[in-house]
């Protein structure tokens, strides 16, 4: 059996309706669709992995749940995936796709967090404090490929320079809540969740209460985050 690739395993829902804008990068266009809070205090910024897309569920809820907290949420689709590619290009291609968004999610003058789930965390932790974001939000960080922990992406998330979120599901191949490293960094363990935050149908939680989980512990946190 192959091991699992990066959101093979994350499923997808429906997408609420926000305002889509287009914004160029030295790789092609990216797709910026916000969910603005009434009286905002935050931005938070949110990219996808390298297998899947911003309907991801986990995206999704936070689009939903976190605006009428005061806290806009803006889902950035990477260039490759705007224009239906299938296979995400190189780590540094999509920081470069990052930092050309960036300058949109900071046009409004609030704190920006930069986050994303799996490879989208990856570049959030590469990039944040270098674009000036007041945290970083890492959803199912990849820590190592399935089955291979020697080879650890440890040094991305210690190496943020910010207060950090790591939210992991405790079955995710990809580095369960354990393996973690010692850190500055918190981190929120969504039981029985896969690296889609996906649970076996004999677990003791549900689907709805797993996401409620991860907006549960990442609204709690914002509101304990100094936004500056």
């Amino acid at each position: 059996m192959n091991a699992p690739t990066p959101e093979t395993d994350v499923t997808s829902a429906p997408l609420p309706s926000g305002e889509a804008v287009t914004v160029p990068t030295p790789g092609g266009d990216a797709r910026v669709t916000w969910f603005r809070a009434r009286r905002p205090r935050a931005v938070l910024a949110l990219g996808h992995g390298a297998g899947g897309g911003i309907e991801a569920r986990d995206l999704v809820a936070l689009a939903r749940a976190l605006p009428g907290h005061g806290v806009s949420v803006a889902l950035v689709e990477q260039p490759w995936r705007v224009a239906g590619r299938k296979v995400a290009p190189a780590p540094k291609t999509l920081d470069v796709a990052w930092r050309a968004v960036w300058p949109k999610l900071a046009a409004q003058g609030l704190p920006v967090v930069a986050g994303g789930r799996s490879a989208g965390a990856r570049v959030a932790c590469r990039t944040g404090a270098g674009l000036g974001a007041c945290g970083v939000l890492a959803l199912s960080f990849p820590l190592h490929p399935p089955g291979r922990p020697e080879r650890s992406r440890a040094e991305e998330l210690l190496g943020t320079g910010l207060p950090t979120l790591v939210v992991q599901g405790g079955r995710d191949p990809f580095g369960r809540p354990e393996e973690f490293p010692a850190g500055s960094h918190d981190l929120a363990e969504v039981p029985h969740g896969d690296h889609g935050f996906a649970v076996p149908r004999k677990a003791p939680v549900t689907g709805e209460e797993t996401l409620a989980v991860i907006t549960e512990a990442v609204g709690e946190w914002l509101e304990r985050l100094p936004l500056a």
